[in-house]
């Protein structure tokens, strides 16, 4: 069985008025060296398969097809072997 530690971001050419909300808020709280924030999403799902290849095809099948939208996020995953 394997952990994936899913890690989708906007990319860098696509506005992010969530990570401009941040770094405004971080900044008005008194942390001035703040320059920017991009928000994203991070997902952990366990994969139940013994093959560390099959299973990183696994997650990159979930993420192509439905975890990142990939006009406008990126993703990277890692993947962690634990026990069942």
């Amino acid at each position: 069985m394997f952990l994936a530690n899913v890690f989708i971001t906007p990319k860098p050419t696509v506005n992010d008025p969530q990570g401009l909300t941040i770094q405004a808020g971080l900044q008005a709280l008194g942390f001035e060296t703040v320059r920017s924030v991009r928000a994203g999403k991070y997902m952990e799902i366990h994969i139940d398969d013994d093959n560390e290849a099959r299973a990183a095809g696994t997650v990159e099948g979930m993420c192509d097809k439905l975890l990142a939208n990939l006009v406008i996020e990126d993703y990277r995953f890692e993947l962690e072997r634990v026990k069942d």
